[in-house]
């Protein structure tokens, strides 16, 4: 292997991993410490999910329950949470990153504590909001600390696969709450959810800090210690080179998130350069394009939406289908990002959706444009016959499954790239001066994007029927796979510095996935002292065997 001087250019098809070795030992401390994050966004999940199974329980309520809402107020319920949610996106970077990664997930499980407690003992809807609004305050304020830190304390060739369990750990989280929800009553369940939120404060406790954080505070010895224990609980000279490039990452530069010399129009400043716009709108576009792809519609309304098409099994049945196919959407793409890359999956995903939502439209526009209509007094119209409404109900749920089967398979293909490319993207194609705050605000585009869907769907329905609606999502997703295409770089196996030049406007990223190859000890002590104190990051050495 040849030790490249300071001016040799990187060889992009091999990513940097410090000689550290890539098995098992060193993957696990980092999948444990993903895991414990993990368990909050599950947490974070269930408080999704559980107005599923309240509104049911407070709008015709069981004898002996207080609670009866009525139905604006039952609105409310399934609306206020998402509305405070972008207010704490856009405020976690600022209020979370000062206090660290780690702390500020600690902390913010205070409210969801305090949520559950205020669920279970409510008595009248004041209550409920006052839960809600914490819910979704907190869900907010979690998405820097916990997208930033899985980003932050994984290598290259693990972050993505890891990345991706982040959504898939609140999907799951949802579908908690269906399960409990049957065996359970829904105050019993909330003190149930309280368990994990516990579980969480405590688990985070075993993990160590970001290392890149600790680096902004110049606190070296931590940051050495943290790396350590996450790189298979090794010896402080096995993570010096890496913890040379974090340095470097910050050198001459005041620490992200609020050095006492820099001004508030220095800290703005650095959220008006290109470094921040062009992964600030490739993020945005992605969401745009995740909730118009008709999954979030379909996940919000998905038991209308399936009588809507005749479904051919119950469709409370076909709902929780649709949870099962959206965990193994979300599993599969844990398992094959890393062997893939974001790119391919997500451009398959876009345009898979996409074809879906065409063939959705064209069904039902078929059934529309040839008059099949059921009349309620039982006699039934197809093309101005008159049929008899057993016999068209016949007809018409002999295909029914066609829409049924591509509904599910939207779920499956938009889980396996669209839906968690820019829960991945966020954690890592922001600089290290704006990775919190552009995490916050990211994150508050994406839940506003969310709430318009949704509010937009009975509008879509009522002007362009259900063909017009779907076909509008069909060509949101064609447009979409065709703006990606040009947009976004591969960054699977990308080392978070590489990546941070491409977007500044500096070396290109290749569409290629970063095979690894690792260095023996004595080379990079030779690229050191050739190199001195530059950082390989942005000049990295030749991989050439």
């Amino acid at each position: 292997m040849v030790v490249a001087d300071v001016g040799t250019e990187r060889n992009e098809d091999c990513e940097e991993d410090y000689g550290y070795k890539k098995d098992f030992h060193t993957a696990l401390p980092q999948f444990l410490a993903v895991s414990v994050k993990n368990i909050i966004l599950l947490g974070y999940g269930m408080t999704l999910g559980f107005p599923t199974i309240l509104i049911p329980a407070v709008s015709q309520p069981a004898q002996g329950e207080v609670l009866h809402l009525q139905t604006y107020e039952i609105a409310w319920i399934s609306s206020i949470n998402l509305i405070v949610v972008p207010l704490g996106c856009a405020l976690s970077g600022v209020v979370t990153s000062p206090l660290g990664r780690i702390r500020a997930m600690q902390v913010v499980n205070i409210p969801f504590a305090i949520a559950w407690l205020m669920f279970h003992f409510s008595t009248i809807s004041g209550h409920l909001y006052g839960a809600l609004i914490l819910t979704g305050l907190a869900g907010g304020l979690l998405e820097a600390p916990v997208l930033t830190y899985v980003a932050e304390v994984t290598q290259p060739h693990l972050r993505g696969a890891l990345s991706a369990t982040s959504s898939m750990c609140i999907i799951i989280g949802v579908f908690t709450q269906f399960l409990f929800g049957l065996f359970m009553y829904w105050r019993t369940v909330a003190l149930v959810n309280i368990i994990f939120t516990v579980l969480a404060v405590i688990a985070l406790f075993f993990v160590p800090e970001s290392p890149h954080w600790l680096v902004s505070r110049k606190r070296y010895d931590d940051a050495r210690k943290s790396l350590q224990w996450l790189r298979g609980w090794t010896n402080s000279t096995a993570v010096s080179a890496e913890l040379r490039d974090i340095q470097a990452l910050f050198k001459d530069k005041k620490s992200e998130a609020g050095d006492m010399d820099e001004t508030f129009t220095e800290k703005l400043s650095h959220y008006l350069k290109r470094s921040f716009l062009y992964p600030f709108f490739l993020v945005s576009s992605c969401f745009f394009i995740g909730h118009f792809s008709g999954m979030t519609t379909l996940q919000t309304y998905a038991v209308s939406i399936f009588q809507m098409l005749e479904a051919p099994i119950d469709r409370y049945y076909a709902t929780l289908i649709l949870g099962i196919v959206q965990i193994v959407g979300s599993s599969s793409c844990v398992l094959l990002v890393h062997y893939t890359g974001k790119r391919p999956l997500t451009l398959f995903s876009t345009a898979g959706a996409g074809v879906c939502c065409m063939l959705v439209a064209a069904y039902d526009g078929y059934i529309t444009t040839h008059n099949v209509t059921v009349d309620p007094t039982g006699d039934s119209n197809i093309n101005g016959t008159l049929m008899d409404a057993d016999l068209t109900k016949s007809l018409i749920s002999g295909y029914s499954w066609i829409p049924t089967t591509l509904l599910l398979l939207l779920a499956f293909i938009t889980h396996l790239g669209i839906r968690l490319l820019p829960w991945i993207l966020i954690g890592e194609v922001f600089s290290a001066r704006t990775r919190s705050g552009g995490a916050g605000l990211a994150s508050a585009v994406g839940y506003i994007f969310g709430f318009l869907t949704n509010r937009m769907y009975i509008a879509l329905l009522d002007t362009i029927s259900v063909w017009g609606t779907y076909g509008l999502y069909g060509v949101v997703c064609i447009a979409g796979s065709i703006l990606l295409y040009f947009i976004l770089p591969e960054t699977e196996g990308k080392e978070l510095g590489d990546i941070q030049t491409h977007f500044a406007g500096g070396r290109k990223l290749t569409n290629k996935v970063y095979k690894p190859k690792t260095r023996k000890t004595n080379e990079v002590s030779m690229g050191t002292e050739i190199k001195g104190t530059s950082n390989p990051t942005f000049e990295g050495d030749d991989c050439r065997m």
